[in-house]
């Protein structure tokens, strides 16, 4: 005698669960994004879908309205290498900033020759004679106009990672990253200038010169330089060595800044959302005068 076989249904996917909570004859149809967005926020609470699950849906709706303008950097707060400059000093500037990739110019900053990765440079160890502009790869120039979601696509397709924007007179307005676009989807992504808590966040540079994370806490930035000189005041209130060193500048600073604190020099080499991520830090002699 035949059996009969039975069958038993896959677990749905999130991604179904949500189609079928949307399409309830309880729901009337969505007229806007903002209508969207409540469906999902019922449908975790619902626990249909999680809220990592629900914070990408949204921003994927959210950047199909964005162009490279309202996420790039700024032209004024690129990091850009000066082809004219002597080989020693890009070096040193790579090493300082430690990026992985550089906009490079000639006679002036509106005038991009090409793009420079940071690992390119090692190949002058086996050939000390060779070129940089060899070493450029091409440079990706984009309207500021250019919609995320196309843009991402180009990313994608081409296999740039970099972007420069340009404005309607073809000057440049700034920079983008495809680390931009999906930080617009998934929130922050770790990048060069984020460390995890256990691996450090005070490094040396050489020449009594450091590069220390913004969020490093007073203790550990005294703890590391035999300072005993601690915050005063109102600046008593602060944890970080990035808001202390906020609150004795008097205002948010911003890249190139530097100040005085403690016989140290903090010039801030990278800001993000209105906070410093990295300083770089030189001890200076105890008899120099600033």
């Amino acid at each position: 005698m035949a059996t009969q076989q039975s069958y038993v249904s896959p677990p749905l996917s999130w991604f179904s669960r949500l189609g079928r909570f949307l399409a309830a004859p309880f729901h009337r149809t969505p007229e806007g994004l903002q209508d969207v967005l409540q469906l999902l926020a019922q449908a975790q609470n619902n626990k249909i879908i999680r809220s990592e699950s629900r914070q990408m849906i949204e921003g994927v709706l959210k950047i199909a309205d964005l162009t490279a303008n309202d996420v790039m950097i700024s032209a004024a707060r690129m990091d850009m290498i000066n082809i004219e400059d002597p080989l020693e000093q890009i070096l040193n500037e790579v090493i300082d900033i430690a990026h992985s990739r550089y906009p490079v110019y000639e006679t002036e900053r509106d005038h991009i020759i090409g793009i420079l990765l940071s690992k390119d440079l090692l190949k002058r160890q086996r050939s000390p004679n060779l070129n940089l502009r060899a070493l450029l790869r091409p440079v990706v120039m984009v309207p500021q106009s250019k919609g995320l979601l196309e843009l991402l696509k180009d990313f994608r397709v081409n296999r740039n990672h970099l972007a420069v924007v340009i404005d309607e007179f073809g000057r440049v307005a700034g920079l983008l990253t495809i680390e931009d676009v999906l930080e617009q989807i998934v929130g922050d992504i770790e990048d060069e200038f984020d460390t995890d808590e256990e691996a450090g966040d005070i490094f040396g540079l050489g020449e009594q010169t450091y590069r220390i994370a913004g969020n490093t806490s007073i203790a550990r930035v005294l703890q590391a330089f035999g300072l005993v000189n601690e915050p005063q005041g109102e600046a008593q209130s602060f944890e970080t060595i990035g808001g202390w060193v906020a609150h004795e500048m008097g205002h948010v600073p911003t890249k190139g800044e530097s100040h005085m604190l403690m016989g140290l020099r903090f010039e801030v080499m990278h800001t993000r959302a209105g906070a410093v991520k990295w300083f770089k830090v030189k001890a200076l002699p105890k008899d120099t005068t600033v």
